[in-house]
């Protein structure tokens, strides 16, 4: 394994962090600067920042230049999520389109559905969000109960999903319905491209607990798309998503590494800063050796991502190798904000106001790991398919 990079891989990562250095927004990063406070606010900021990328020709990185984008390879794509954690960049709207469904629509897509979506992806024209989970099947993909029926050129769809991410704002919804009921459960689904403004669709925000609506319930009455933007062909879409899997599973696991990092290297400046008894909390044999361990199993993740990254640059395919990955970092960033509480002591029970320590963002970060281990595949099914299909245990 050849750890080194390229002259011209290091070029590309310092004209990114120049020009990461000149896009962000400003102010962004420095002390006091005022970040968005509400939902609306947020999704604002972040849909401008897909449209600066999108101007300064990074969105899209991997996607082939035929289709807007820049033909990136897979270590300019690791750099690019390195740098864009380190910038401590927003984080992109529409980052499921461009990574999901565009190199999807690429690949399975009809010349018409490339040249209707494709463009309109990179330049945040069209934000997107994603119809996989439903209240009774999650992980489990293949348990979908979303009917569609053919009626002419049309299918009507009734159902629901649940877990949309900003559906309130997305203009297109791309998702899994059950077109042949009596077909085994992998074999009768299709891939859609329905536009959420069609009558018969409703969207319902979910309030989690640090007080953010970004995830939605969504409603299907009766809702007619036509047959034109069926994705890979009918009853095809089990092969299709494995297509958009794949991408979702790829190098976006160094951005997650990078962020975790970074957020590691505060909790030991919060941990030096805190003084407990007199001394600062550092100090505390018990908790060097519990931040000693994380930092091993920080660089542990690192290397496992730069293995897999060297198959997949022999040309091995992708394996269930990136379900690993999802198990150990979701747990790991869960065990790190666990001990940031720690770190706070009875400070970690007040999270809003002039008295929360670090402005609260470790309570909210705390809240928001939680999910990290139930979405792109609950752990309970990454140890399913680590345990049948890399160590051969029966089901």
């Amino acid at each position: 394994m050849d750890l080194t990079f390229t002259s011209a891989e290091e070029q590309f990562r310092l004209e990114l962090r120049r020009w990461l250095y000149e896009h962000l927004p400003a102010g962004w990063g420095t002390p006091g600067y005022q970040y968005p406070k509400t939902y609306e606010e947020w999704v604002a900021l972040r849909r401008q920042w897909d449209r600066t990328l999108y101007a300064g020709g990074y969105a899209g990185l991997s996607w082939p230049k035929e289709y807007g984008g820049r033909g990136a390879t897979l270590v300019e794509q690791v750099i690019y999520f390195e740098e864009i954690a380190r910038a401590r960049a927003p984080e992109e709207l529409n980052r499921a389109a461009k990574l999901l469904l565009g190199p999807t629509i690429i690949h399975h897509g009809t010349e018409e559905q490339k040249r209707r979506f494709l463009p309109r992806i990179l330049s945040a024209d069209d934000q997107w969000c994603q119809g996989f989970s439903e209240p009774n099947a999650g992980s489990d993909i293949a348990s979908l109960s979303t009917r569609a029926v053919r009626d002419g050129d049309t299918l009507v769809i009734n159902g629901q999903k649940v877990w949309t991410s900003f559906a309130t704002v997305a203009d297109w919804i791309f998702m899994l319905v059950r077109t042949d009921p009596d077909a085994p459960k992998h074999k009768g689904i299709t891939f859609l491209l329905a536009d959420m403004r069609t009558p018969g669709i409703t969207v319902r925000p979910i309030v989690q607990m640090t007080g953010s609506g970004e995830f939605c319930e969504t409603f299907f009455d009766n809702v007619r798309v036509p047959m034109a933007n069926v994705l890979g062909g009918l009853n095809q879409g089990w092969q299709v998503t494995a297509t958009a899997l794949t991408h979702e599973r790829g190098t976006l696991a160094f951005h997650r590494h990078a962020m975790i990092r970074l957020e590691f290297d505060e909790l030991i400046d919060m941990a030096k800063r805190i003084t407990r008894r007199g001394r600062p909390v550092i100090e505390d044999p018990l908790l060097r050796q519990r931040l000693a361990q994380c930092h091993s199993e920080i660089e542990m993740l690192r290397w496992t991502l730069y293995s897999n990254l060297t198959k997949r640059l022999r040309g091995e395919p992708a394996g269930s190798e990136g379900s690993i990955v999802k198990l150990y970092w979701s747990e790991l960033y869960q065990r790190i904000v666990e001990l940031a509480l720690e770190v706070l002591g009875p400070a970690s029970q007040i999270a809003d106001g002039a008295l929360a320590e670090e402005g609260g963002r470790w309570q909210h970060r705390f809240l928001k790991s939680r999910g990290d281990s139930i979405h792109s595949g609950a752990n309970e099914i990454q140890r399913n398919i680590i345990g049948e299909r890399l160590l051969g245990l029966p089901r």
